[in-house]
Order: C-alpha cells, then sequence, then structure tokens
C-alpha cells in the first residue's frame, strides 16, 4: 500500500543528491518559509569515488564550495568543515586553494550528516501532476507531494556507440580505481579520451609502468590534449552577465558554441600536462617506455575476442584507418545527460528545444508555467560554461530559492564582470 509522507505538501522535493543539489539542500536548511525534502537513490553520498586517485584535486577553488558563494557565514562551508575536522590551520599551511578530491568528497559526507531533509536509500519510480502538485513516487512505495521539483539527478557515464554491447572487462573511467589492480595485471592497456580524468588516469599508470610491465596507449580523437584554459578574463565567463548574453542568443548559435567551448570546462590541468611530460622524461632515460600517445584518433568499432581488444581507430587528419589491440580497456569517454524515466507522466508539462533536450528557461526552469520544475546542470546549451562548475552552483541555487520563496533570500549577484559580452 502505498504510504505518504506525513500527508504534507512540500514546497519543493528535490530529487537526486549530487552536489547541486546538496548545496541546495544546505542552503534552505535555516529558511524557515521553505520545506523540502531531497530524496537520492544511493545508501550515501557518493561523488566521483572512482576517480579517487591519490594527489588528484578539484579544478576549482575551496570558494566554490556547496554554500560560500550564496552565503558565506553559512555552517556549511568548507573552513567551517575544515575547522570541525581540526585540518583548518593545515590547510592554512598548505597554501593552496584546490581541495583534494577525497577530501571534498568527505566534505560533502560531513555536509549531508548534518541535515534532515535528506532520504537516502531512496529510489524514484514515477512523478505525477496531480490536484495542482507533483507527486513522487518511490520504489518503496511512500508518496511525495509537493509545489515544486528540482531534478538533480546528475549526467551518467557515456559509452561511445563504437563499445556498445560490446564483451569483456572494459570499464568507463568513472570505476577505475575499483578495477586498477586487474588492469594492472594485463600486459596491455588503452586509455580512450582525453580530458582530466583521462591525464590522471594516463599519470597513474605511467608511474607504475614499470613495476608492472605492461603496454600503455592513450588515445583521443582531439587534434591535440588541451590544456583547461583558465585565465581570468575567460573566467569572467562564469559570470551573470555571460549567462544573460548566451541564454539571449539563438539557439542554433547556442549550440554551435558548446561544441567550440569544451576546452573551458573539458580540459586538463595544465600543471598535470607538464608532470605528464616530465614523467615521460624521466623514464625515457633508461630506455624507451613501452606507451604510445595518439592524437587526432577516433574510435569507430572494436571487437573482443580471446581476452583481445581489437580497436579501429581513424587518423581524422589523414583519413586513414588503423588497428590498435590491447588487452584492458579504459573509456574516458565523459558523461551525458539522459532524461529520467520517472518523469514521462509529466513530460506534456515540460519544455523542450528543436534538439530534444530540455529548454531551460534563465530562472532555470524546465516546465511550462515557468516556476515549477527546476534542473540542477545538465544546461551547457542554455547557460554555458556555468552549468557544470562548481563555482556557479551556489549563484544558481540562489537564484532558484529566490524563484521557490517569491522573494530574494540570498543576494543575487546580476553583474560581477569587467567585460562586455553583448553589444
Amino acid at each position: 500500500m502505498e504510504k505518504t509522507s506525513a500527508g504534507k505538501t512540500y514546497d519543493f522535493v528535490g530529487i537526486g543528491l549530487g552536489p547541486f543539489n546538496l548545496g541546495l539542500a544546505c542552503l534552505t536548511e535555516p529558511i524557515a518559509e521553505l520545506e523540502g525534502v531531497f530524496l537520492e537513490s544511493k545508501p550515501d553520498f557518493e561523488w566521483h569515488s572512482g576517480m579517487f586517485l591519490e594527489g588528484a584535486h578539484l579544478q576549482t577553488p575551496f570558494m566554490s564550495d556547496l554554500v560560500t558563494l550564496a552565503d558565506p557565514t553559512s555552517p556549511y562551508s568548507f573552513l567551517n568543515y575544515l575547522k570541525e575536522s581540526g585540518r583548518l590551520y593545515s590547510f592554512y599551511i598548505r597554501e593552496n586553494f584546490y581541495p583534494l578530491r577525497v577530501e571534498y568528497d568527505d566534505y560533502c559526507r560531513w555536509a549531508a550528516s548534518k541535515l534532515s531533509s535528506i532520504r537516502f536509500g531512496t529510489t524514484v519510480t514515477e512523478v505525477t501532476y496531480e490536484d495542482d502538485v507533483y507527486v513522487v513516487r518511490t520504489e518503496a512505495g511512500d508518496l511525495y507531494r509537493a509545489r515544486h521539483l528540482v531534478l538533480g539527478t546528475g549526467t551518467p557515464a557515456y559509452l561511445p556507440e563504437a563499445v556498445q554491447g560490446l564483451g569483456g572487462d572494459h570499464i568507463h573511467n568513472s570505476r577505475y580505481m575499483q578495477h586498477k589492480q586487474e588492469l594492472q595485471a594485463k600486459e596491455s592497456i588503452t586509455l580512450v579520451g582525453s580530458g582530466q580524468s583521462a591525464a590522471e588516469i594516463y599519470y597513474d599508470l605511467l608511474s607504475e609502468i614499470d613495476v608492472h610491465g605492461y603496454r600503455l596507449n592513450w588515445v583521443t580523437r582531439s587534434p591535440r590534449f588541451f590544456p583547461l584554459e583558465y585565465t581570468k578574463l575567460t573566467l569572467e565567463m562564469t559570470s551573470p552577465e555571460y549567462i544573460d548574453y548566451f541564454h539571449a542568443l539563438p539557439e542554433p548559435t547556442r549550440y554551435r558554441l558548446t561544441a567550440e567551448q569544451k576546452g573551458l570546462f573539458k580540459g586538463i590541468d595544465g600543471d598535470l600536462i607538464n608532470e605528464i611530460f616530465d614523467l615521460l622524461y624521466q623514464k625515457n632515460l633508461g630506455g624507451p617506455v613501452p606507451t604510445r600517445l595518439l592524437t587526432n584518433s577516433a574510435l569507430n568499432g572494436a571487437t573482443y575476442e580471446n581476452g583481445t581488444y581489437t580497436l579501429t581507430l581513424r587518423q581524422e587528419e589523414q583519413e586513414k584507418e588503423y588497428e590498435l589491440r590491447s588487452q584492458g580497456l579504459i573509456l574516458a569517454t565523459g558523461y551525458r545527460y539522459a532524461e529520467p524515466e520517472f518523469l514521462k507522466p509529466v513530460r506534456d508539462r515540460l519544455r523542450y528545444d528543436a534538439q530534444g533536450n530540455f529548454d531551460i528557461a534563465r530562472n532555470y526552469a524546465i516546465d511550462t508555467t515557468g516556476r515549477g520544475v527546476f534542473l540542477q546542470n545538465a544546461g551547457v546549451h542554455t547557460h554555458s560554461i556555468t552549468s557544470p562548475d562548481l563555482g556557479m552552483g551556489a549563484y544558481r541555487n540562489a537564484y532558484i530559492i529566490r524563484e521557490l520563496l517569491g522573494t530574494e533570500y540570498y543576494p543575487v549577484e546580476k553583474t560581477i564582470a569587467f567585460q562586455e559580452f553583448a553589444v
């Protein structure tokens, strides 16, 4: 039998609990006028645990935590986490603004443990619209009624068409740490992709290549290993003004720019690129290193037989196909948003663009009323590089909270950039 959540109607239900919805949970906790609940299918908070390589850090500074850029006085700040953990002075002496990835995950767990609005182990199966409210049904048969929804289900791991249905034990990079040992037992390993995660894995495997004796290939479709563009005037593109400008552009222009701007948020940390070169140089002093770095190479096909993958690659500039064989295969091919199945009953209330993606309003709403269903992340095509940026999470949540309340609880910045984007 279905059970309602104490027979109440919440102001909002947040579905999914990554850093963005967790930030919303932290920022709404002290607001007496808002009552919300957050539903997460996992038993606890988890953020890219398969990529907790030693020394790996965020690409954004600690101020891009869950709350600080909306409310620097919040008890859920990263600095308060450090203080309560007894590590504030150590972090200060370290003189490095970039938290370790495992440290950021621990910070998020710390924040989640302090909140009363989170329901872990709760899988949403269906959302309907009844009697002017959204009704969220869960696998356990519970019902949560709310006037608004905030979707934060994240972006699932993406595998290219060439490996769909491919057998064997290939992995997406999101599961690297769990499978590292078995990968290193193989004679050869091939890594596909050229973002930050791929670079971190390549450096990690290259560091131990002479210990385990495998051959290591790094393949990317990109013409080179692009560094993340992190200059200060470029960073001003993560600003309210740039969102206003980008969102107002014609849809075809926005999609063209989305393809062109990948290097602004999907590139490799420049220091890491240099460290990879230095490590290659160092290891090469003892003789040729059994590794290959292959650019301009698109993965067009793959087969698996007798423990070996045969990859069909195309050198894009030469327009030539060639093959590469490998026992291990790691696909650092990123993440792509997939619309949750549980939204099917309310699709007629949601807005879509000509490409079939959510038509996300400037205020992050995706429903026909313009303020009923809000979307975290998944908006590169409407809000540009600010969509996945951790540093813009608090800004977006302050904006959403203003929409939920009808008044501005946290100041929402309107202008911060020195440059002008529009005529």
